[in-house]
């Protein structure tokens, strides 16, 4: 491969880790050609891209985005897959889901809001953790609660005051 080859890669690979600001290192090496094309099935159903590339040139992307993590350089040994999705946990769940099946795809490293999670023991608390949509979600319910707790009190005390209102008219 030619420098200027390799260069577009890194530059390829950097503007994704910029767009997408979530990306998940995984090892996928020893899979079959079902097995890999499988989760690239996957991973395009659930809006996950996929790529695989050399560990030097995923180093140098990190530092052409601007990550500078020494937990995430540590990783790339062996064969490196990246996930890239829009939403921090969906490549998790996938894994997750994935690994039902086998005990591969590996997580090496997850980069989530600027936040390193190193190891595939990390697997689980990256499959809890809530994407923007489900934390504005969660925010809009809770606010909405009260308001219709108010909302519901006053409408049954306006039933309560009518019918104590027609009561009173049938006495009189």
């Amino acid at each position: 491969m030619r420098k200027e080859e390799k260069q577009e890669i890194v530059q390829a690979l950097a503007e994704q880790i910029k767009s997408y600001g979530n990306f998940y290192i995984t090892d996928t090496a020893d899979l079959t050609v079902d097995k890999v094309n499988n989760i690239r099935r996957k991973c395009f159903d659930q809006g996950i891209t996929i790529q695989v590339a050399k560990n030097s040139l995923i180093e140098k992307a990190l530092i052409e985005a601007g990550i500078d993590s020494e937990e995430l350089r540590s990783v790339l040994k062996g064969a490196s897959t990246l996930m890239f999705s829009e939403t921090g946990n969906a490549p998790a769940k996938l894994i997750k889901e994935l690994r039902k099946a086998g005990d591969k795809p590996v997580l090496k490293a997850a980069y989530i809001q600027e936040t390193a999670f190193v190891g595939d023991d990390q697997l689980n608390a990256l499959v809890t953790l809530k994407s923007k949509e489900e934390l504005v979600a969660d925010i809009i319910a809770a606010l909405q609660s009260p308001a219709k707790n108010v909302i519901s009190a006053l409408q049954s005390g306006g039933n309560t005051i009518s019918g104590l209102v027609k009561a009173l008219e049938e006495r009189g």
